[in-house]
């Protein structure tokens, strides 16, 4: 028995450009409303898009546009997929396409199993039913049975914190109920497949936390997830595998951290590595010039992804061009991908501290240790500079850049929380706890438990 869970095969779909006229946008929910609206039939596992119009070869002139072009993919039961790629990547047409909401232009489409999804807030929704209704409704769209919504049904309305308002129109609640109760209907009623598209976006802190940690749960289930985000973290952190889209076209499947360090390395303009082989192009001054600079892990290799608790190397070399007086510091600057600034460091090696440096070339490298930096994406700039006198030999922004992952099952700073933890670092420090069990209030007789 096969353990493919989708399959997608030589997926295309072409939209036409309106002409003369404003184009009419439907939303999701509008396009879900109109496929319900249509005459019942029973939809079969396999999508095969036939719409009559040039199936097989391109679109057939510059009025349409291609949203998804010669798609293949498999995906196994029970694999928790990132979709990654910049806006207009395809990605949201993807998921259409497997909702059912959008037929393909050409290509087919192998659907294992039971599919949710939690594509838009609310899509699914009547607005006129009670929230009540609408879970028995999206249950019943899901092609389940009375009774087996009835088993989930409280724990749905618990995790959705709207139990005073369950019986209330749907149109009377917040963007926030609506989207708590629409994402606990989907996680909870339990198809093999289910499709997430930057719902955690949405909501408080609170509840994106316990969301996170639903989906976590719900991949350990064994359920198939492709989980749609533009958050890198969540993606490395939840999904053992992504795939990246740009342009209707996919680029990359593998590893999640290696196909989100390879997204933002190209996005961002970044590199792990480096170099000026002319001299004429390369950052210096009378006295030095710079040569590379490189991320390194410990055993020297040049790395873009690293574990949240291994240390990231620095490297970078540089040529002094002529003796002088006075000594020369070089420094690198931290900062993250929203432009904070982390921290400077400046070469401490006592060796050249103060000390001219003979002409030759130098390689210094500085390590940032494990468990400091938060997740996300950090660059790092380089410079030269001397105290006395003050010189500013050369000083380059954004030269190099390294990503920090983190698992959910790491022994790290984060220990059970499965949120989003804030702040620009994330250090591991050092907990100790006095207990006084309350039979023995007593002087003296204090124990202690470090952990």
């Amino acid at each position: 028995m096969s353990d493919i869970s989708i399959r997608v095969q030589n997926l295309g779909k072409w939209y036409r450009i309106e002409q003369g006229a404003k184009p009419k946008y439907l939303t999701l929910r509008d396009q879900l409303a109109k496929t319900l609206s249509s005459p019942v039939r029973r939809l079969s596992r396999s999508s095969n898009g036939t719409n009559g119009k040039n199936n097989h070869g391109n679109s057939p002139d510059d009025s349409y546009v291609w949203a998804l072009k010669d798609v293949s993919l498999e995906i196994r039961q029970g694999e928790v997929v990132g979709l990654i790629g910049p806006n207009g990547a395809g990605k949201s047409t993807l998921l259409k396409i497997l909702t059912r909401i959008t037929e393909p232009t050409r290509g087919t489409v192998d659907l294992y199993g039971r599919v949710g999804s939690l594509l838009e807030v609310g899509t699914g929704f009547h607005r006129e039913l009670s929230g009540r209704d609408n879970v028995y409704l999206n249950g019943a769209i899901l092609g389940m049975k009375k009774y087996e919504i009835d088993k989930k049904f409280d724990e749905i309305v618990a995790f959705s914190e709207v139990e005073k308002f369950i019986d209330t129109q749907v149109k009377y609640y917040s963007s926030g109920m609506t989207v708590r109760l629409a994402f606990a209907v989907a996680a909870h009623l339990e198809p093999e497949i289910l499709l997430v598209d930057e719902v955690l976006a949405v909501g408080d802190a609170a509840f994106q936390k316990k969301s996170l940690s639903k989906m976590e749960s719900v991949g350990k289930s064994g359920r198939t997830i492709i989980f749609v985000s533009h958050h890198m973290p969540s993606i490395t952190r939840l999904c053992e595998r992504a795939i990246l889209l740009n342009h209707g076209k996919l680029l990359e499947s593998g590893p999640a951290d290696k196909v989100v360090a390879d997204y933002l390395s190209a996005n961002l303009g970044t590199t792990a590595y480096k170099e000026w082989p002319d001299n004429a192009r390369a950052p210096s001054s009378e006295t030095v010039r710079l040569r590379s600079v490189r991320v390194i892990d410990e055993s020297g290799n040049t790395n873009y992804s690293f574990d949240i608790r291994k240390p990231v190397g620095i490297e970078y070399t540089f040529d002094v061009t002529q003796q002088a007086s006075y000594g020369l510091y070089p420094y690198i600057t931290v900062h993250n991908e929203e432009d904070v600034w982390l921290f400077t460091s400046i070469d401490t090696d006592p060796t050249w501290r103060g000390r001219p440096r003979p002409p030759g070339r130098y390689c210094s490298v500085v390590w940032i240790p494990g468990n400091l930096l938060a997740e996300g994406t950090t660059m790092v700039g380089v410079g030269m500079r001397t105290e006395m006198p003050h010189i500013v030999h050369f000083s380059e922004y954004d030269t190099v850049a390294f990503q920090i992952v983190e698992s959910p099952d790491t022994d790290t700073a984060r220990v059970d929380y499965s949120g989003r933890v804030r702040g620009v670092v994330r250090p591991l420090l050092k907990w100790s706890t006095q207990f006084e069990p309350a039979s023995e209030l007593f002087p003296g007789r204090r124990e202690v438990y470090d952990r």
